[in-house]
């Protein structure tokens, strides 16, 4: 559902969707942002980096223009306001209870259920250029003023009143021990006793590119995550796969969308964290890494004319040189993107290696469909039986010999050969 406001108040975005086992009755994770762009409050965006760098190498017609009144589009470059996503980012991570849930044991023992495995996960994703510094001023359970219940906080909640009431409490209990104006953004962990089970419902939400925030330090707390609850559907990997709500909170701090829709990961599977973020590990789309500055420019080709040019693609998840990225821009809000993933770095999950093939839309908001991946094998059942792993998209990478074609748009994308490097090549046709 969506609520929406004014243009200088929160507009907040809920999907709510089953995920692929019957054993978890929510999937993934809300997220609000300012209607529109902000201006920055914590330096340099995410695409101060590779994506917004001097067109040297043509890629100007595949950089999709963002839409206006759009959450957190896909389109390059990242609006402002959201937190930077290269270099080194300071996390300011909080842990906080309420008097009618009060915290059980230590409050670092919450915190290591998400550190240094967050940390792990982007450095492994952007190649070392994300150095995430998760800092905890405050060791200790931080006391709220008011009962859980008094704040009135239900999956999709506005950000107003109960969250800015609570983030307001938060401040003062911390703003002693806490200069807020150092960090990049800010992790609230919540006491798992607080509210239902995320097996009921998934309350942890972020709230990012707010510059109406309530101030802390002089600064507004724009980019804030809340995490409660534990992902533990009963499999027995909570503890291996249990921190990985907190990346895909992160990500909307990043400015990237939610990509799962009212029906829950049926659009992008497991084939980003911000679709699937319960279950086995996975990476983000190659797109993503563009946008967030990760992936060089001379990594990405953009087939803008008509024609035919072979490219080969080397595996998305492997760190250093080579291209990883084609794209073919369609209009200028939407195109497709070509990648190869394989079952590297943060990729475990992936059972069918190959090319991926899907569409990216800068026009359509976060939690409606922005991303659609192309399906090699429709209705084949997939190759996981994985939890929480949309299985019928897990075999959508296509293999040698096979081909993908946009009549409509007379694009042609055919899988021509693997070579023995895990390369592909891959062969793009425009009419």
């Amino acid at each position: 559902m969506q609520e929406q406001r004014t243009r200088r108040r929160i507009r907040g975005t809920i999907a709510i969707g089953a995920v692929t086992t019957l054993t978890v009755a929510a999937l993934a994770t809300a997220s609000s942002t300012l209607n529109g762009t902000v201006p920055a409050s914590t330096g340099p965006g995410p695409t101060a980096g590779a994506a917004a760098a001097p067109d040297r190498y043509g890629l100007a017609p595949c950089r999709i223009r963002n839409a206006t009144g759009i959450q957190m589009s896909e389109g390059i470059p990242t609006a402002p306001g959201y937190a930077r996503s290269t270099g080194l980012v300071r996390a300011l991570t909080l842990m906080i209870d309420f008097p009618d849930a009060e915290g059980e044991g230590h409050a670092m023992r919450r915190f290591t259920e998400f550190f240094p495995q967050t940390s792990a996960w982007f450095r492994t994703s952007s190649y070392g250029r994300l150095i995430y510094l998760p800092e905890t001023p405050v060791p200790d359970w931080l006391r709220m003023p008011r009962s859980f219940r008094a704040y009135g906080i239900e999956r999709g909640s506005p950000y107003e009143p109960g969250y800015r009431q609570l983030v307001e409490d938060i401040v003062k209990a911390a703003d002693t021990r806490v200069d807020f104006s150092a960090y990049d953004l800010v992790n609230v962990l919540v006491t798992p006793n607080a509210g239902p089970s995320a097996l009921d419902t998934v309350l942890s939400v972020t709230f990012s590119g707010n510059d109406e925030a309530p101030l802390a330090d002089g600064v507004p707390l724009a980019n804030t995550s809340f995490v409660y609850s534990r992902q533990d559907d009963g499999s027995g990997s909570f503890h291996e796969t249990g921190y990985r709500v907190l990346p895909h909170e992160n990500g909307h701090v990043f400015g990237l969308p939610d990509l799962y829709t009212s029906r829950g990961g049926s659009a992008v599977g497991h084939w980003d964290i911000m679709s699937e973020d319960w279950g086995a590990n996975n990476d983000l789309l190659g797109w993503h890494k563009w946008k967030l500055g990760w992936l060089d420019n001379d990594q990405v080709r953009c087939v803008a004319g008509r024609g035919t040019r072979d490219y080969t693609l080397t595996p998305l998840a492997r760190p250093g040189g080579g291209t990883k990225l084609a794209f073919i821009p369609l209009n200028r809000r939407s195109g497709y993107a070509v990648e190869v993933r394989t079952q590297d770095g943060n990729d475990e999950a992936v059972c069918e290696p190959g090319v991926l093939i899907y569409r990216v839309r800068s026009h359509v908001d976060t939690g409606q469909g922005p991303v659609t991946v192309v399906d090699s094998e429709r209705d084949s059942g997939g190759c996981t039986r994985s939890p929480n792993v949309h299985a019928e998209l897990s075999d959508a990478p296509f293999r040698p010999g096979q081909s993908f074609l946009d009549r409509r748009h007379r694009v042609r994308i055919t899988i021509l050969s693997e070579l023995p490097t895990g390369a592909y090549r891959v062969r793009i046709t425009r009419a």
